[in-house]
């Protein structure tokens, strides 16, 4: 009977770990966060109005990228991956920095790159640890919740729709992937090339505004305004037909 018991118990003290283990990262992440927005708010106090006077200058912005071309280029490729692996975190103003720092083609490439590698590591790394690792971000409920995340086919289909629509909340779709039958190359190159809607959007519109090109860049964001629309549409539909 003791023994029925222990092994009773040993799921929910599993449980409770992961749950332990979660809530601990939280709250390193969130310290992190907030450590980080004070050292900001302290450098911005002296040095936000030089700095934003220097980024309203696109001229100065480039020059300064190609003057420290290795440095400024590994430096947003290791952003983008940030962003990518912090699922939590949007993409589009890092999308927006790219196109505004490099120009429509280079920060378009640097983005897909990013995204690329980001995705491989997020697939290997859930194949190898699995819920270990994504309990630590996620809650299993969810999982559970959303019957077709179970589903290659189902999952594949979503994953298309949802990183072809700007401003969603993409990237933990590709913690799940990992946790399918999903191979590895189906989940990369959708999680790569369905992001070009949005990519290509941010980056000529940031592009545009740094050329002085307002037409270009009005036209980018009533691009984007209507891809999100019609994104909205087509997930709403979706919703009903996965649940």
């Amino acid at each position: 009977m003791m023994r029925m018991q222990a092994e009773d118990l040993e799921p929910i003290d599993k449980g409770l770990g992961i749950e332990l283990r979660r809530r601990v990262l939280r709250r390193r992440v969130f310290g992190g966060l907030v450590a980080v927005g004070a050292v900001v708010a302290l450098l911005c106090r002296g040095y936000l109005p030089g700095l934003l006077a220097w980024l309203a200058d696109a001229h100065a912005v480039r020059a300064f990228v190609s003057e420290h071309a290795l440095v400024s280029r590994l430096t947003m490729l290791g952003i983008n991956i940030a962003q990518v692996v912090l699922a939590f975190l949007p993409g589009e103003p890092v999308e927006l920095a790219s196109g505004y720092a490099f120009g429509f083609w280079e920060g378009t490439a640097l983005c897909l790159v990013a995204s690329g590698l980001a995705t491989s590591a997020i697939y290997w790394a859930t194949r190898r640890w699995g819920w270990r690792l994504v309990g630590l971000f996620f809650d299993r409920s969810l999982f559970d919740r959303f019957s077709w995340l179970k589903s290659t086919k189902r999952l594949e289909f979503v994953m298309l729709i949802v990183f072809l629509i700007p401003a969603t909340p993409k990237d933990f779709l590709t913690y799940f992937a990992g946790l399918t039958n999903m191979r590895f190359a189906s989940v990369v190159l959708i999680a790569t090339f369905g992001r070009i809607p949005s990519i290509v959007t941010s980056t000529i519109a940031a592009s545009a505004v740094g050329s002085g090109n307002w037409s270009l860049a009005a036209c980018a964001l009533v691009a984007s305004m209507f891809l999100l629309a019609a994104g909205g549409l087509m997930c709403h539909r979706l919703r009903g037909r996965t649940r």
